[in-house]
């Protein structure tokens, strides 16, 4: 009879999240395949068991045991009291690199300076606890209700204030709304049950996909450059690359000129490239960059 065998069950973001995630699985080498009515999506690694659920659900869910561990916001841990181990931070949104941020936020023509000018009002919000806590802290009585989505749209006919998600912030101002306060800056989680990550196995294999997501994380905005550069400009090649350690150099056919590979932030590249060729380098190739594991 066979042993059992070794299933991770992991969960991952529906909603806005969901591409982004599904796009750093697929750098870090997981093709994930999505069906439009299951949530049960289907990956190349047979020790997978995905489960695509509501951010604001993984946390609990791992936290009763029923995913050994799942990728949701620190904000969503934070307002479900979920009792989870984190593994690491994962540092991107659903549009930038920037982590998103749970603001108090009033029409901009609203008496509202501080959060102190809120006692006795009503506040709308997803996230019901955190702003409750948020309030109390402050020493502040207000209403805080729970609101099921198109938030900014409640002020100020139907309640004073609302507490929202946002992440750049363009939302709000085309609603003509001002932030007050920030409550949270948020990130996704990599997230465990407390049993999993005991467990021998499946910590080592969390620890795998976090090894391999965070180098498709750091290699988002960089590139690969190599080129041949004649060995008596060398040095002044390597003083020109602002490399995250020193460049690879390997000596040629030629002992006149010698290969240079860096790894470099894409956004030099346009300086660089015009720079290096004045320098004598030659057959300049830039490439993309999967991973970059440290």
């Amino acid at each position: 009879m066979s042993e059992p065998k070794n299933i991770l069950r992991l969960g991952l973001p529906k909603g806005s999240l969901q591409e982004p995630t599904l796009e750093l699985f697929k750098r870090a080498g997981f093709n994930i395949v999505v069906s439009s009515r299951s949530y049960r999506p289907s990956v190349d690694d047979s020790e997978l068991e995905l489960r695509l659920l509501r951010a604001q659900e993984i946390g609990r869910y791992v936290d009763h045991g029923f995913l050994d561990c799942g990728i949701t916001g620190r904000d969503w841990i934070v307002e479900n009291g979920a009792d989870v181990e984190v593994i690491t931070d994962l540092r991107y949104s659903k549009a930038t690199s920037w982590p998103t941020r749970w603001v108090l936020v009033v029409p901009n023509d609203s008496p509202v300076k501080t959060v102190k000018d809120l006692q006795g009002k009503r506040i709308a919000t997803e996230a019901v606890e955190m702003t409750k806590k948020y309030l109390a802290s402050h020493g502040v009585e207000a209403e805080v209700e729970f609101s099921w989505g198109a938030t900014e749209v409640k002020v100020p006919e139907m309640v004073d204030a609302i507490v929202d998600i946002t992440e750049t912030g363009s939302s709000l101002r085309a609603n003509k709304l001002r932030i007050v306060d920030t409550l949270m800056e948020s990130y996704p989680q990599f997230v465990s049950s407390r049993p999993a990550a005991r467990d021998e196995w499946k910590r080592q294999k969390m620890e795998t996909l976090v090894l391999l997501l965070k180098g498709a994380l750091e290699a988002r905005h960089k590139v690969g450059l190599k080129m041949n550069v004649p060995a008596g400009k060398l040095q002044e090649v390597v003083a020109s690359l602002p490399s995250q350690r020193s460049p690879t150099v390997s000596t040629l056919a030629s002992q006149e000129w010698v290969a240079v590979e860096t790894v470099i932030d894409e956004a030099t590249v346009r300086v660089i490239i015009p720079r290096l060729k004045s320098l004598g380098a030659e057959g300049i190739v830039e490439y993309p960059l999967n991973k970059v594991v440290h």
